[in-house]
């Protein structure tokens, strides 16, 4: 019961200190400001604090040295660590995804790397966004009527042979625009006739509570917010791949000028290439960015996303020689690709992808971790980041044990969590480290 409590004290503790940060946002119906953090050290006496969801994945365990290991962790200390990267923020399990709320709430949690991803608004400026046309789904755009009007795709209610439908992109507005939406979960209802219950369709294993009016960020207020946060938190941000409803170039602005621009950012404000890893799914991003800007190219994460089936997975493991040659240090699959099965499908154990990428010397980091719901419906959901080794899941507690042949059998060096606490947990009991910048 004492853990119980001090859990719940470290969760109210979040909350409070977000609202005398003032870095949570007023009413919904108040514009949101491109905030300037630097210099604003909010947490005088910083502490990383966990919810109940690591304790609930160890109870949930069978019996085993690693369960026992564990537990063994549970009064800490605990810290910061590089390991642990925010997905969307951190905080994306109960928070709105690419806010300040998910962003602190990730820190809180431990993550030593914290994400931004990175789109563009019609007046090229630079947001964080998981999708450049995901704002109808993501925000509350639609309940704007002016802003709603400039989407790509207005919204169309639902009727007997078609699904409710919108596409709002962050390049249909402009950056001041942007900054007067809220964050809400993703989701939307595709049955709803009216713009009010689009909004509905937050996954039954997330939440609403805290999904009030996120405060969205421009990506020079992520790196100030990020730089301000105590504990010396590093930089993640990964350019998006426009989507084919934005056509590069978009008026002009060119996928080099894009991808220029966002490390630009960084150097503008004077962080350290060391601090920054640049991400993409795009080949042309990263090697520009290792000719143009070597000191970030070096530590560039190559986003690998082509091997959804077995043959395309067979292609995608071939290559990953020939991009170490070219330069690429850090390979970043969906972890999936890294695991398999024994023939018997009862001993999950790294894949062929993930010993290639381990003999021809890159680093291996991965996503997204707790982004699939209840382990025991994976199976039955044919769920995307089990998809290779769903034979052998049954059971939230084996979280903690897909875990750990991630980090002891495939030698991940970082991974991306949507519920930062999960991994930060496992790497502070195991003394887990990579990006110590």
């Amino acid at each position: 019961m004492v853990n119980l409590l001090t859990m719940r004290s470290a969760i109210f503790e979040l909350a409070f200190i977000a609202l005398t940060a003032e870095v949570v946002t007023s009413l919904p119906t108040k514009p949101a400001k491109d905030h300037d953090y630097r210099g604003q050290h909010h947490f005088e006496e910083y502490k990383v604090s966990y919810d109940p969801r690591p304790f609930y994945l160890i109870n949930n365990m069978t019996n085993s040295p690693l369960k026992t290991k564990l537990q063994s962790c549970e009064n800490g200390p605990f810290s910061i660590t590089g390991y642990s990267i925010g997905h969307r923020g951190g905080g994306t399990l109960q928070f709105p995804e690419e806010t300040v709320e998910s962003t602190i709430a990730g820190a809180r949690m431990g993550a030593g790397i914290l994400e931004c991803d990175v789109s563009f608004t019609k007046d090229r400026g630079l947001v964080c966004r998981h999708s450049l046309c995901d704002l109808h789904s993501t925000t509350n755009i639609l309940l704007k009527p002016e802003l709603a009007a400039k989407c790509t795709m207005p919204f169309t209610p639902a009727n007997a042979t078609s699904p409710s439908n919108a596409l709002c992109c962050t390049s249909d507005i402009t950056t001041a625009e942007y900054l007067t939406l809220c964050g809400k979960q993703d989701g939307f209802n595709v049955t709803a006739k009216n713009v009010k219950d689009y909004q509905n369709g937050t996954p039954s294993w997330r939440t609403d509570l805290y999904s009030t009016c996120g405060t969205l960020m421009t990506l020079n207020s992520y790196i100030d917010l990020v730089d301000s946060i105590p504990g010396h938190r590093n930089f993640t941000p990964e350019l998006k791949t426009p989507p084919s409803q934005v056509p590069m170039p978009f008026n002009g602005y060119t996928q080099e000028q894009y991808a220029r621009d966002m490390i630009n950012a960084f150097i503008k404000k004077g962080i350290a290439p060391n601090r920054v890893w640049a991400q993409s799914f795009n080949p042309p991003d990263i090697f520009q960015w290792l000719k143009e800007f070597p000191a970030f190219g070096k530590q560039a994460v190559y986003l690998d996303e082509d091997g959804d089936t077995p043959a395309t997975l067979t292609t995608a493991t071939a290559r990953l020689a020939s991009l170490k040659q070219q330069g690429v240090n850090i390979i970043a699959p969906p972890f999936n690709y890294l695991l398999t099965t024994t023939p018997d499908n009862k001993t999950i154990i790294p894949s062929a992808y993930a010993t290639t990428a381990k003999a021809a010397g890159l680093d291996i980091v991965t996503w997204s971790f707790e982004r699939s719901g209840p382990l025991a419906k994976v199976r039955a959901n044919m769920e995307y980041y089990y998809s290779n080794f769903a034979a052998a899941i049954s059971y939230d507690g084996q979280e903690f044990e897909v875990l750990d042949v991630l980090a002891k059998q495939v030698g991940i060096k970082a991974i991306f969590s949507d519920w930062s606490s999960t991994v930060s947990y496992y790497a502070n009991c195991m003394g887990l480290e990579y990006w110590t910048n």
